[in-house]
């Protein structure tokens, strides 16, 4: 002890045991530096990276016309691809409809016989803006494929036409069409993104509606503050090479979603929300993501609610880029994490 008393004086004098005041204007400056490929990710990823960054993201369609004509084109360029994908993974996709939602129901060309009596919901990506229709089916394809699992793909209402709260009313609905039909421990909600952020902000509205919450989710990436709030959306800015910066389209996107709504609301940003009673959890972000810090904030958080929680960190993985092909290994093992977390989790 008396070595202690005499330790502990001489950390705070050299500054090592109390922590400097700092200003709300502090800002640490970082020289300019060049980033190389990451020899530890794949090869087909570091060609991903190697490709630069994303064309659109600094885009800032200014009416609602200029926005819906974007979308479309982004769209049209998901759709390309698509039949290839559904071909790639042996799935059949059909459009449907549950609880007056449009929805895409996806088959895989065997289920396994764990999930026979379990269902997937699956929100897409994008910005509460982007991948309307099937646009929106790739992260749904691939993991019925992989899983082995049927999905159901939520086409939700989005922006211009359709801002807060229309997406997560969509959510809900059929959320709660799905509890007739399956046990609330027999359904599992995941989505990326977007997604990621409305299959958490889903578990918040079945609790303050009084629903049960899923038997497990997982949330990859989630857009869980709608602000430019935590490290990472500085850290990793220009870094990312799919979101690149939250002063492109995405932050338009935010506004314009939110439509003057605060963002702090946890139905658009969940990280405010309460998380205790939530169900297990597996997160999923890369070390290049934007979003980042949006992930490791929802994981600290569960964690300190009690609730079980995996975090999935895949290395120079920017922002949902373990989605872009299905032959990628980080892809793969996205996948087989989400797969092996809801075969642990959900009700048989």
């Amino acid at each position: 002890m008396k070595q202690l008393r005499l330790v502990l004086p001489l950390l705070a004098a050299v500054g090592l045991l109390v922590a400097p005041v700092l200003s709300q204007e502090y800002v640490r400056e970082v020289p300019a530096r060049q980033l190389p490929l990451p020899a530890t990710a794949s090869p087909e990823l570091r060609s991903f990276i190697q490709a630069g960054s994303a064309a659109i993201w600094n885009d800032h369609p200014a009416t609602a016309a200029e926005w819906r004509a974007w979308v479309g084109r982004a769209a049209e360029r998901t759709r390309a691809g698509l039949p290839a994908l559904r071909g790639r993974m042996g799935v059949t996709v059909e459009a449907s409809q549950v609880a007056g939602v449009n929805v895409f129901a996806v088959t895989p060309p065997e289920i396994a016989p764990e999930n026979r009596n379990r269902v997937l919901i699956h929100f897409h990506g994008g910005g509460y803006v982007l991948n309307p229709g099937e646009a929106g089916t790739p992260e749904a394809i691939m993991m019925a494929g992989f899983g082995r699992i049927r999905v159901i793909s939520v086409d939700y209402r989005m922006a211009p036409d359709f801002p807060y709260p229309a997406a997560m009313d969509d959510a809900l609905a059929v959320y709660r069409e799905m509890l007739t039909t399956h046990e609330a421990g027999r359904i599992g909600v995941f989505g990326t993104s977007t997604g990621g952020g409305m299959t958490l902000a889903l578990v918040l509205r079945a609790k303050a509606t009084g629903l049960p919450v899923p038997g497990a989710i997982a949330a990859g990436t989630p857009w869980s503050d709608l602000q430019k709030v935590g490290d990472s959306y500085f850290t990793n800015d220009t870094v990312d090479n799919v979101l690149v910066r939250y002063e492109g389209w995405l932050g338009d996107a935010a506004r314009l979603y939110a439509n003057g709504h605060d963002m702090r609301d946890p139905f658009l940003s969940p990280i405010y929300g309460e998380f205790s009673g939530f169900p297990p959890t597996i997160l999923v972000s890369g070390t290049r993501d934007l979003f980042l810090s949006n992930t490791v904030r929802v994981h600290r958080k569960l964690r300190e609610a009690g609730a079980v929680a995996d975090l999935v960190v895949f290395e120079g993985v920017s922002h949902a880029q373990y989605l872009f092909s299905p032959d990628m290994p980080e892809a793969r093992e996205y996948f087989r994490e989400l797969g092996a977390f809801f075969n642990t989790h959900l009700k048989g």
